[in-house]
């Protein structure tokens, strides 16, 4: 079994799920007592958004790129970046690291090509919904990706960030996004990604007419399968 190198605490809340979804599979596919072997850099999540906001990414890529370097050292054998919006710096990362990234994009991707469909919906920061870095990864597998319209990709940026990240997780905002998705389906989507690891943390599939891709639940499943050589 490989050693995971997460990259959390963007926020911790959504880090928890990481560990949780990981090692619940390693159990129930070695048995036993068994669980996953996962080094873990929580990062001052507080130092990560100011530099967001300062649009300062190259500031924050150094940030996570010298953590990288500290989970390769410990002893990582591949990395898992615990956040959608990170990504727009994954190239520091990588270059600062020799063990393989397991891209958020790539795996969301990959599960949604599997369900058949091809026209899907995307929440998130508004980093994420707006920039081209997330947008054109998906694309590149073929999917057609439908963002809201530009009021309500402030209101969901700012749940996240307001609510969601600080541990809150009101039933007035599960309204608010449950209409967001709608719209989008009403726009044509088949499908729904929630592209910030925090946003499952309110929705769930039982709330909404279409199928939910939760990247952060993805993205864990995809990281305990490769540690166990089955992806």
């Amino acid at each position: 079994m490989k050693t995971i190198g997460l990259l959390g605490g963007m926020s911790w809340e959504s880090t928890v799920p990481y560990y949780q979804t990981i090692n619940r599979i390693v159990a129930n596919d070695l048995g036993g007592l068994h669980s996953a072997k996962i080094l873990l850099y929580s990062v001052d999540f507080h130092e990560i958004e100011k530099l967001q906001q300062a649009d300062r990414w190259d500031e924050s890529g150094e940030l996570l790129a010298k953590a990288a370097g500290c989970l390769e050292r410990a002893g990582a054998e591949f990395l898992v970046l615990c956040s959608n919006t990170m990504h727009k710096v994954v190239s520091q990362i990588e270059a600062a690291a020799s063990i393989p990234l397991l891209h958020i994009a790539d795996a969301t991707a990959e599960r949604i090509l599997s369900a058949g469909i091809g026209n899907v919906g995307l929440l998130g920061t508004s980093f994420t919904m707006e920039e081209t870095f997330y947008r054109e990864r998906l694309e590149g597998y073929g999917l057609n990706i439908i963002v809201p319209q530009e009021s309500d990709r402030k209101l969901v940026h700012r749940i996240i960030y307001d609510e969601l990240c600080r541990g809150q997780v009101l039933d007035a905002s599960r309204n608010e996004y449950r209409r967001v998705v709608e719209d989008l389906v009403a726009r044509g989507c088949e499908g729904m990604i929630l592209g910030c690891t925090e946003v499952g943390l309110l929705l769930r599939p039982t709330d909404v007419s279409t199928l939910l891709f939760d990247t952060a639940e993805i993205h864990a499943e995809k990281a305990a399968y490769y540690a166990l050589n089955h992806a």
